[in-house]
């Protein structure tokens, strides 16, 4: 024998009162039979509806706010090259201090004959280079820990203070946007990025954020999956995360001095009473 359930409508758990309220009998008092509910006024249900309503549109106006440092959208599908190169190359409002620590720091780089490898000993001297010539710079080392999605990581670069501005110089930038298989749109957009990055950090802001979107749409054309080194909020990290301003001076490096040269089949060190060393190659 077949038994029929009666399914519970939307309307069984609200009393009468809420009842009279949706189908638009405010006016008429309707009792439940308990003399406690008289003085009572229940909410209106479209009030509460309303409400809710607002409520979720506040919350989604705050996480559209928050759109812009979350890696997870989709940003819209535009090359930002002519962006990028704008931020990097202004043809109005010439920033001539900018242009003046480019020449110092193209000079310093061309007068060190060390290893292109030792990037850390470069960084050191050019900054040390840069304060002989009167610049407020210093090796800055951000380091940030793991959480909430973000990989934890470390980097090292350059920072010259002038009044209140903050211009940062990275001496190989634009490697650090390298990916995989990259569009031809992003393999034009790398190549507009400089090899050394010299500028204000709300540009690099800027720059960094727009050249990560384009990462992402690249990847994600080719059907890979950003990874979480190249994700905005690491690489914003990278420039803008807790930091450490080393001004220890460091002397330049040169030509290895023909006094210290040695060639020989064989090379020892014996020490001498003064702690020194001396070469002895036979």
């Amino acid at each position: 024998m077949a038994v029929f359930v009666r399914s519970k409508r939307v309307t069984d758990p609200l009393d009468d009162r809420v009842k009279a309220r949706i189908v638009g009998r405010d006016s008429i008092p309707v009792s439940s039979g308990s003399s406690s509910d008289a003085g009572e006024e229940s909410p209106c249900l479209s009030d509460l509806v309303y409400g809710f309503l607002e409520d979720c549109a506040e919350a989604q106006t705050a996480e559209m706010e928050l759109g812009s440092e979350n890696d997870d959208d989709d940003s819209s599908p535009f090359d930002p090259t002519e962006v990028v190169a704008s931020l990097l190359y202004p043809t109005a409002n010439v920033d001539r201090y900018r242009t003046l620590l480019f020449s110092h720091v193209s000079k310093a780089v061309g007068s060190l004959s060390c290893p292109r490898s030792n990037k850390a000993a470069i960084r050191r001297n050019v900054a040390a280079v840069l304060r002989d010539l009167g610049h407020n710079a210093a090796v800055c080392r951000t380091k940030w820990d793991g959480s909430g999605g973000l990989t934890a990581g470390n980097y090292e670069f350059i920072d010259v203070l002038r009044s209140e501005k903050r211009y940062i110089v990275d001496l190989d930038f634009a490697g650090e946007f390298e990916i995989a298989r990259p569009t031809d749109q992003y393999k034009l957009l790398i190549q507009t990025l400089p090899r050394v990055f010299i500028g204000k950090s709300e540009d690099l802001k800027k720059i960094v954020k727009l050249t990560c979107d384009a990462a992402k749409r690249s990847l994600k054309s080719r059907g890979l999956h950003l990874p979480p080194w190249r994700k905005n909020r690491y690489m914003q990290n990278k420039w803008f995360g807790p930091c450490r301003r080393t001004a220890t001076p460091s002397p330049p490096l040169g030509p290895a001095s023909t006094e210290f040269t040695v060639k020989c089949r064989s090379v020892g060190f014996d020490a001498v009473s003064d702690g020194r060393f001396f070469v002895r190659t036979r």
